[in-house]
């Protein structure tokens, strides 16, 4: 077998064998096909497409590329949840402790943040003393104990996806949908949950930007988790607007302890029930809407909080931060944002919005930067309020003077102001089960 020849073939427009898709995957992870060859593959795939079924193969064969976790030890029935990414979007720090208070065993992988967009392990690296970095025997000891585990992905958690997602940046082929969807779910099928929730963003502050193109990806990562044997379900949510108030890492701890307390905003609470409800849905094999009223009183009852608590003490954090957030650090420098101009936010670019946040020292721009967690935004307006000049419509979070310009640029950027009333958006556009 030669890689000339899946190459010729696939340009061509055939469908790709098991064993031809086989022979790429571990010829490029040993390095014995070359980054051209590579190269030429992807944009072939990216031209032509792939079946359903040659999507599965690739999928699974990049999960089978490195470490595929056994979570056969847990008792129960384990649980995931994967976001693609957006603004203030802090819902597995509420969806965890929500079906964890109800039985599930969540046993999570999480990413840091890169751009516009912020990471879990981040967030929780803001507790002081909070340990990403557990052993895979503590990690599941801890998923036994309490019910949730959420640590840093491994360096070898589908090494295929590594290299293949810097060489589709590299070739611009970044942007197919087949390749995206093997991509996010070879990552989850190594992490090795039986139920796993998708939540799609759609919108100016996520990587797709129409509905059409978030429902396409979200039925391929279905069909895909369906057809490897996992109970899977999606849901497509907003994200033109950040999700919640908060914009930042320490400050995202903060609204989502609010929200577990029965307070935070309404959107927040909103997706983090969907998602919740989605995910004991498919572990405890009820409809939506009977997973839906536990969901609720697991967070109205104190539970999911109990839980989140317990969860943050297992794997070492300092638990008075979230008893009392006021003992979380803060920024030394808390800078009001006025508005100048009268009418209603008719529109926000989330990912501008995301953007100001980073330029204020709260996220990366390369994955090797140093970030500030007490850094970011805290938004007092958002899409569809009313603002006279004057109002104060943020709040800048920063320990250094000269980034409060730059920043404020940005976030201007971000806003369109209109005489009239925007028509409210669907905050869940659908879901795929």
């Amino acid at each position: 077998m030669r890689i000339y020849d899946i190459i010729s073939r696939k340009r061509d427009g055939f469908e790709l064998t098991d064993e031809e898709i086989h022979f790429f995957i571990d010829g490029y992870v040993k390095g014995e096909i070359q980054d051209y060859h590579a190269s030429a593959l992807l944009m072939a795939i990216y031209l032509k497409g792939m079946s359903d079924r040659e999507m599965v193969t690739l999928t699974l064969e990049m999960a089978k590329s490195g470490d595929m976790l056994d979570l056969s030890a847990i008792d129960g029935v384990t649980a995931d949840k994967h976001s693609t990414g957006g603004v203030g979007d802090k819902t597995t720090l509420i969806v965890t402790p929500i079906v964890a208070s109800l039985g599930a065993k969540v046993a999570k992988m999480s990413g840091r943040g890169l751009g516009h967009t912020g990471g879990t392990v981040d967030k929780l690296e803001s507790i002081e003393g909070f340990d990403v970095a557990l052993s895979p025997e503590r990690f599941i000891e801890t998923v036994k104990k309490t019910g949730i585990c959420v640590v840093g992905q491994t360096g070898n958690l589908a090494p295929a996806d590594k290299k293949l997602y810097a060489l589709r940046d590299a070739t611009a082929t970044v942007g197919c949908m087949p390749l995206i969807a093997s991509s996010i779910m070879s990552k989850k099928l190594a992490a090795g949950s039986q139920c796993i929730v998708l939540d799609v963003k759609y919108g100016s502050g996520a990587f797709m930007k129409t509905t059409d193109d978030a429902e396409e990806l979200s039925t391929k990562m279905v069909e895909i988790g369906k057809m490897a044997g996992r109970k899977m379900a999606a849901v497509i949510s907003d994200m033109d607007t950040p999700l919640g108030k908060n914009i930042g890492n320490t400050l995202e701890i903060i609204e989502a302890v609010e929200t577990l307390k029965g307070k935070g905003s309404e959107d927040l609470r909103e997706v983090s029930l969907t998602l919740a409800s989605e995910l004991i849905s498919l572990v405890k094999g009820i409809d939506y809407h009977e997973a839906r009223q536990l969901c609720e009183k697991a967070l109205d009852d104190g539970s999911a909080y109990e839980k989140f608590l317990e969860f943050i003490s297992a794997q070492g954090g300092n638990t008075e931060q979230i008893i009392d957030t006021d003992n979380l650090p803060k920024a030394k420098i808390i800078h009001n944002v006025i508005a100048k101009e009268n009418g209603y936010i008719s529109k926000t670019d989330a990912e501008k919005i995301g953007s100001a946040s980073v330029v204020l020292g709260a996220g990366r721009v390369n994955k090797e930067d140093s970030i500030d967690y007490t850094a970011g935004i805290i938004l007092h307006k958002k899409t569809g309020d009313r603002i006279k000049a004057g109002d104060v419509i943020a709040e800048f979070h920063t320990n250094d003077e000269k980034l409060i310009a730059p920043a404020e640029k940005v976030f201007f950027d971000a806003l369109t102001v209109s005489e009239s009333k925007p028509v409210e958006s669907e905050l869940i556009y659908k879901v795929i089960r």
